[in-house]
């Protein structure tokens, strides 16, 4: 160090000098260099052609790729690939600015035509609101001065709704006479105060809202409004919502008998519609009506309809009831910057004289019209305009009005199915002597000509349909849907499954060579209505079944089953819970042959103003046996609710097999009946009590003292508290594990380890639900290197007490392959901290791959 200091001091101050004047000039050097690579960049519109393909293709290329770039195109052989990166950042910046400010315009319109539907509805309450205190005047001044008698009088005219003597329908003259009428009476009720017009209960208008509902308050018969915005051009939601049964799952069928033009551009039309009935206990019914479409003066286009005097088309129709339509229909004004407003009214009179006494609330409740027609209407209308504008994409690459089509065949299949109607091929088949099960048969040759197409069978003779309608008393709908759909292996039985999917199978497989097995999983395809009050899915589903013979064990033996679901929502606004499901070829083909079976459960009384949460982990309950009365208090508060649950299965049948298929049907029907009632004692507040958060199989620790095992475990092996949490309360431990960002399983500690549990992560990462998970093995969900770096690390595991595994890919028990960063074992000590209870593994940073 000396030396070096001494030779630098001995350099003389013109080294010194020129060594500075070098270090000066390197950084000036370094300096412009900085400033160049910083500086902007001029791009021309070649290169930017050329930028933006690539962006195209991939907006966030990699650094190889942004040098492979360059190397392509020699137009950006001048451009740094710093310059490049910084390009795509700014231009995904651009992108996210475009798309939020897009967003943020199609929000103010939204909320700027909902302020002006909320200030028309304003105005009309205030008419409304004048008007009553109006009548509310006059009849105080009736009282003091007219006679006793008169006054009666007075008032049976206020309150009666005065009837509407309809021309001959054969003058034309008198149908348009009709029709202005009509329109007049719709636009009363549509926009006026000739309805008293109360908020639909759950529907509550605001920002995030998709439109205003109302229901009828003290009128005649039963009606619903809806208003609300649509991103379409009034003459196309016209078209879509004069076309009911592509929107109106109750609809069965809609025929043009008259159409003539109006004379002012607006047509008039004699229309017959058929509904279905959604039960088996109540007859179907029909509208014989008139239909007016035209342009009032605003550009506003009006279609409104009424019913008509006389019995019309189809006098011969003795499973029908002729239902009344007063004037309703739907008003639609063009909105400033596009869109539409659209106002919709329903209002009916369906006649509940005719139905079960324990039916009549299902036709004498506004709220079931609403639900069932004006929201659905307004439903459909904008998953059109979504669908048409790209907001929502469908996944297996198929088009949004195929999948559609496949739910409408699944509920009209259904529909159809309960209702049985002649004219469709049904007939009823003698009974056993007990009436709690009704076997009809369709051998229609039209009917049958599509099952044969795609059948496997040597020929399907008919299809059998086994159905029945039971009242069920304080259970939920939604609860009870929700468990059907999630443990089908409760009620169902493969082998009934694995026949009806035999006949309609292309490429048959050997019936007896089937045996029953658990219920894997299902693949969501298509999310439908999320917007408003009853979520649907349409999903394919995956029964796995096995060989009994070795010979057989290379052919799947797998059944799928194309289902759809709604109303799983406790909290959610719905007019029933169905789960409806039919056998499917793998291949999935758009023209399949559907034979729809499952469950519609109808609430017949209001909805509890509070809904408890009930876990679907109700095996427990099943299992006991008698079932306690813990939860009476919550009946007594919550009320006595009752619901109709309807049944339907279909079976196809060999033309000699006709007897032997229909005693199975009766039979298997009246089994799934006994599990559905054991089902909702196990969930009625008044049968056993329900089961809250995350609960553990039966023979198992309960979910606290596992969740203290597994994270004291995981502390006395690795050295570090597996939950950040410094409160040590049994529930909130439970918590934080059930939330622990990384999935946690366990596995018994068998020759084939079983997996017992897991939080919810572990449940989102594998696809399953806390009761199938039981039915998952450790070997399925670990690929080839998973199961070998398991294996060996085994003996560390059983020897140290923990072992690190490193990151790999598992597979789902939908077989989606997952990927992740590191996998920790370890073993889970009991209280005796001695004896090993189970394994537990952890995830971390786990994602589909």
């Amino acid at each position: 160090m000396a030396m070096v200091v001494h030779r630098e001091s001995s350099s003389g101050s013109g080294g010194s000098s020129g060594m500075s004047k070098h270090m000066a000039a390197a950084a000036a050097a370094a300096a412009a260099s900085s400033a160049d690579a910083g500086k902007y960049v001029r791009y021309t519109a070649e290169q930017v052609d050329a930028l933006e393909r690539v962006y195209a293709e991939c907006p966030k290329p990699s650094s190889l790729r942004r040098q492979q770039l360059i190397r392509e195109c020699p137009i950006l052989s001048n451009i740094e690939p710093k310059q490049i990166k910084v390009w795509f950042q700014n231009r995904r910046c651009r992108e996210k600015q475009r798309k939020e400010s897009s967003r943020l315009q199609t929000v103010n319109r939204k909320l700027s035509a909902m302020n002006k539907l909320l200030m028309e509805e304003n105005d009309r309450l205030q008419k409304q609101v004048s008007q009553l205190v109006c009548e509310n005047g006059f009849m105080r001044q009736q009282l003091h001065t007219a006679p006793t008698a008169t006054t009666d009088g007075s008032c049976e005219s206020v309150v009666t709704t005065p009837q509407h003597n309809l021309r001959d329908t054969n003058n034309p003259a008198g149908l348009l006479s009709i029709a202005e009428e009509t329109l007049a009476e719709f636009l009363s009720k549509a926009t006026g105060t000739a309805v008293d017009w109360v908020q639909m209960p759950g529907m509550k208008p605001g920002p995030d809202s998709v439109g205003i509902f109302a229901i009828s308050h003290r009128c005649s018969g039963v009606a619903a409004r809806a208003c609300g915005l649509v991103s379409l051009e009034p003459t196309k939601i016209a078209e879509i919502l004069k076309d009911r049964p592509s929107w109106f799952r109750d609809c069965r069928s809609l025929e043009v008998f008259t159409m003539f033009p109006a004379g002012n551009g607006g047509t008039i039309e004699l229309i017959y519609t058929q509904i279905y009935a959604p039960t088996t206990l109540a007859p179907a019914r029909d509208f014989w009506t008139l239909r007016y479409t035209t342009t009032l003066e605003n550009g506003s286009v009006v279609v409104c309809e009424r019913s008509l005097s006389g019995s019309g088309p189809n006098t011969a129709a003795p499973q029908f009831i002729r239902a009344d339509m007063l004037p309703s229909g739907y008003l639609i004004r063009p909105c400033d910057g596009g869109g539409s407003i659209i106002h919709i009214v329903d209002h009916l009179n369906l006649e509940a004289w005719s139905v079960p006494e324990v039916l009549r609330p299902l036709y004498q409740s506004s709220k079931v019209v609403a639900q069932k027609m004006t929201i659905a209407a307004l439903r459909y209308i904008r998953q059109i305009a979504q669908e048409t504008s790209g907001e929502v994409v469908y996944s297996l690459g198929r088009q949004p009005a195929v999948l559609r089509t496949f739910s409408q065949r699944l509920s009209r299949g259904f529909n159809d199915a309960i209702n049985g109607f002649p004219d469709d091929g049904w007939t009823l088949l003698t009974c056993d002597g007990a009436e709690d099960v009704i076997i009809a048969c369709n051998s229609a040759k039209t009917f049958m000509a599509t099952l044969n197409a795609a059948s496997s069978l040597p020929m399907v003779g008919g299809v059998l349909c086994a159905k029945a309608s039971m009242l069920l008393q304080n259970v939920p709908p939604a609860v009870l849907v929700r468990f059907l759909r999630e443990h089908r292996s409760e009620w169902a039985d493969f082998s009934v499954d694995a026949y009806s999917a035999a006949a309609l199978k292309s490429n048959a497989y050997a019936f007896p060579g089937m045996r029953a097995t658990r219920f894997t999983g299902s693949q969501i395809i298509m999310p439908l209505g999320h917007t408003i009050e009853n979520e649907e899915m349409l999903e394919v589903i995956r029964l796995e079944g096995h060989s009994l013979t070795p010979e057989d064990a290379y052919i799947s033996r797998d059944i799928h089953l194309l289902q759809i679901c709604s109303g799983i929502d406790e909290n959610a606004v719905g007019a029933c819970s169905e789960l409806v499901f039919a056998p499917i070829d793998e291949m999935f083909p758009d023209d399949a042959p559907l034979l729809p079976s499952g469950f519609r459960i109808i609430p017949l009384d209001s909805k509890p103003e509070t809904a408890t949460n009930r876990t679907l982990d109700l095996t427990s309950s099943l299992e006991v046996g008698p079932s306690t009365n813990n939860g009476a208090a919550d009946a007594t508060s919550s009320g006595s609710t009752r619901s109709v649950l309807t049944i339907a299965f279909q079976f196809p049948f060999e033309i000699s097999l006709q007897e032997n298929v229909a005693t199975m049907a009766r039979q298997y029907v009246r089994t799934v009946i006994s599990s559905v009632q054991r089902v909702a004692m196990a969930i009625s507040p008044s049968g056993a009590s329900p089961t809250v958060g995350p609960k553990l199989s039966p023979g198992s620790p309960e979910a606290l003292t596992l969740a203290h095992w597994i994270c004291q475990s995981y502390s006395y092996h690795m050295g570090t508290e597996l939950l950040r949490t410094s409160s040590a309360g049994d529930d909130t431990v439970l918590k934080h594990l059930w939330h622990h960002q990384d999935a946690i399983v366990c596995c018994s500690l068998k020759s084939l380890p079983v997996l017992i549990f897991a939080n919810q992560a572990g449940l989102d990462m594998l696809e399953t639900t806390l009761v199938a998970l039981q039915d998952v093995t450790l070997d399925k969900i670990f690929d080839e290197s998973g199961r070998k770096s398991l294996c060996s690390d085994f003996p560390k595991i059983m020897q140290l007490g923990y072992a690190c595994l490193p990151g790999g890919v598992c597979t789902s028990t939908m077989g989606r392959n997952v990927s992740y960063e590191q996998a920790i074992a370890w073993k889970v000590f009991a209280a005796d901290e001695t004896t090993v209870h189970c394994l537990a593994f952890t995830f971390v940073n786990w994602s589909f791959v």
